[in-house]
């Protein structure tokens, strides 16, 4: 489609490819008493199993100890996840996956399920054994010989990485060849860490689903930024059509993230759009009304409500898909449970809400829909003298997208930062 190239090219993302992956070192036996340099991963079974150190460090007088980390999930998986969730879980995605993933508990499938899949020449068994038998290859300690000439630092394919590590590890009794012993303690240091690899490989996945899907979403939060110079020119010659633009526009372009970011969760344009009109329209109008009615209570002086208005203004649809769009997920989980693909529980909303916020672009323009008014509010009410200064209102109008669009920006750090953060409290925890 032409809109999503537009904004797609107006902000290009950088290109992490799928199978994308990151090896930390560890060279030298002095490094293990310096652990400022050593993973954390690596940190953890040396503090849970301390005698576990005097072998490492016997293994890294022959040979490198790296730590292996996809930065993103290969596609095979991705597409595993996809089809899964579309074709049998009503486009949920954690209903199931960290059941699969931290205790093998397969997904349920129907007899209508197995047979949409056969219409379709997909076997959901085999996409749920592609899952399942990679879930450890997220964190992997594996042996680095630093005497060939494969630099472990080179960002090549995960799948070609595998075939040079397989024929590096053929057991020939040589000294410049990985012996049996080796590769039986970095098995063993692979098995310490399993709870972390399957946590993080449990993060990575659900946010490299979301963030692949929502990549034109993202690009239009992104895009809506453009908007404030336009504004500042209407504002100069028509004062209160600035306001008007600032919060309407930036609401439709806001309201088309959303509906792009639920179209790449696999959710068809005629739930997603068609089902919305009759009440995405009128609210579109009142809206619009009450952006028009900001000036009449800014000239007597309301600064307070003329701010609320405001902002309320320019996020109505946004909190109204909102809304909807956890509603529809709420239903998907009804009708999981219904038909026991998952246990019954009281808790159906609250994971509507963590599955609709799965999304970065979701999440982001939720939080931004809630800050809006707020901020309005405070300029409006202290700084009444900023009320027409156009940038001012292209500012408070893309509250929303400006929110959405660093969390959008941020999504990944924040992702890894979560399990920075889960790590260190299992660091933590054995130094108690």
């Amino acid at each position: 489609m032409n809109i999503i190239r537009f904004f797609s090219s107006l902000f290009p993302r950088r290109k992490i490819f799928p199978g994308h992956y990151n090896i930390k070192v560890v060279s030298l036996p002095d490094e293990l008493t310096y652990y400022p340099v050593l993973p954390k991963e690596l940190i953890y079974v040396i503090e849970k199993i301390p005698s576990i150190k005097i072998r490492i460090s016997k293994l890294l007088e022959r040979y490198g100890l790296g730590l292996r980390t996809i930065e993103k999930t290969p596609e095979l998986v991705l597409e595993a996840v996809n089809e899964i969730s579309v074709l049998t879980q009503h486009r949920t995605i954690i209903t199931w996956l960290i059941p699969l993933l931290k205790k093998g508990i397969r997904p349920k499938f129907s007899a209508e399920d197995y047979e949409n899949a056969r219409n379709k020449n997909i076997d959901l068994e085999r996409l749920v054994d592609i899952i399942f038998t990679r879930r450890f290859d997220f964190k992997q300690f594996i042996l680095i010989d630093e005497s060939c000439n494969l630099n472990p630092q080179d960002n090549i394919q995960l799948e070609r990485f595998i075939e040079i590590e397989k024929k590096s590890s053929l057991k020939i009794d040589t000294n410049n060849n990985i012996r049996e012993r080796d590769l039986a303690l970095v098995a063993e240091l692979n098995k310490h860490i399993e709870d972390i690899s399957l946590e993080y490989a449990v993060n990575r996945i659900i946010f490299d689903n979301a963030d692949t899907r929502t990549a034109v979403a993202q690009s239009i939060i992104k895009a809506l930024l453009i908007i404030g110079p336009i504004t500042h020119f209407l504002e100069k010659f028509a004062r209160g059509i600035g306001k008007v633009f600032a919060a309407s526009t930036d609401d439709i372009l806001s309201e088309t993230a959303e509906l792009f970011a639920l179209r790449g969760s696999g959710f068809t344009w005629k739930v997603v759009l068609f089902q919305r009109l009759k009440i995405l329209l009128p609210v579109f109008i009142l809206a619009t009304y009450g952006a028009f009615n900001v000036e009449w209570f800014i000239e007597r002086q309301m600064y307070p409500l003329a701010g609320f208005l405001f902002g309320f203004s320019a996020v109505a649809l946004s909190l109204t898909t909102a809304i909807q769009s956890i509603k529809i997920y709420k239903k998907c989980i009804d009708d999981l449970i219904n038909e026991k693909k998952i246990p019954d529980t009281e808790k159906r909303w609250r994971l509507a809400i963590k599955q609709d916020f799965t999304n970065p672009a979701r999440l982001g323009l939720f939080a931004g829909a809630i800050t809006s008014p707020i901020i309005s509010i405070i300029i409006f009410d202290f700084f009444p003298y900023l009320v027409h200064n156009g940038w001012v209102l292209a500012l408070l109008g893309s509250i929303e997208t400006i929110v959405a669009g660093i969390t959008v920006l941020l999504s990944r750090g924040i992702n890894d930062l979560r399990y920075r953060l889960f790590l260190s409290k299992l660091l933590d925890n054995l130094n108690k």
